[in-house]
């Protein structure tokens, strides 16, 4: 057969392919969302974020089990604002980006609480340490865009997050209170 006796049926298969509706792709839009962290230093807060940060998103509020999220920041990324505090970031005794360059969410379950919200189990890895963790979740809709927000508490010398004498919880706070504000494309009604 020659290539010219295919191309009406590549031109069929073509028409009908663009005929049929695309399923919407669930997406984190980055440029719209926010990820901030709040720690206390000597009593004072402190407030940082990342820039970049990424997701792979499957939710269907009608299916919870099966629905899923990954969830992945850059942690190099990480800004307090300051270009003084930002250079200590990266370092071993902080972040030690050389070594785990990423945090990463994998969530275990989602549980439907009510008026748009959620609770979502999962796995939170950071800088080599994973613990279990409960992500409270708010989710309302906007045309097409979906709006995922809440605060995580964290401990962050359960990561090992600020080493050596940073571990002294008099200098530095234990507790870190993570706050997100995610804009999602292409999900279904809630």
């Amino acid at each position: 057969m020659n290539f010219f006796a295919l191309i009406p049926a590549l031109l069929t298969v073509a028409f009908s392919a663009a005929a049929m509706p695309a399923a919407a792709q669930q997406k984190l839009l980055p440029a719209q969302s926010s990820i901030a962290f709040e720690i206390k230093q000597m009593g004072v807060p402190v407030q940082g974020h990342f820039k970049k940060f990424d997701a792979q998103i499957s939710f269907d509020a009608a299916k919870l089990a099966t629905s899923k999220v990954t969830f992945t920041v850059d942690i190099a990324s990480a800004t307090l604002g300051a270009p003084e505090m930002d250079v200590e970031l990266p370092k071993a005794t902080w972040f030690n980006t050389a070594k785990f360059p990423q945090a990463q969410f994998t969530s275990s379950a989602f549980k439907a609480l009510g008026a748009g919200k959620y609770e979502v189990a999962g796995k939170l890895a950071i800088k080599g340490q994973s613990h279990d963790v409960t992500v409270p979740l708010a989710m309302s809709q906007n045309g097409a865009t979906t709006t995922a927000s809440g605060v995580l508490p964290i401990k962050r010398l359960a990561f090992r997050i600020g080493e050596g004498d940073w571990a002294d919880t008099s200098m530095v706070a234990d507790d870190v209170q993570v706050r997100f504000k995610l804009l999602l494309s292409g999900m279904g009604k809630l």
